[in-house]
């Protein structure tokens, strides 16, 4: 059986790159792989939010 690229394995060896964006009284973090997460009404939580995000893969 031939082994086929899903989306997980497209992103094996990608660099994740975090960012924050702010959206009204909350702020988002988001990766480069897709990933999003919580709305966070304190910055340094969404900051915290990507760190762990990218220290997880």
């Amino acid at each position: 059986m031939a082994q086929q690229d899903g989306p997980d394995r497209a992103r094996q060896g990608q660099v994740h790159l975090t960012t924050t964006s702010e959206q009204g009284r909350f702020c988002v973090a988001h990766c480069t792989c897709g990933w999003r997460g919580p709305a966070r009404r304190a910055r340094s939580q969404a900051r915290t939010d990507a760190a762990d995000h990218t220290a997880a893969v």
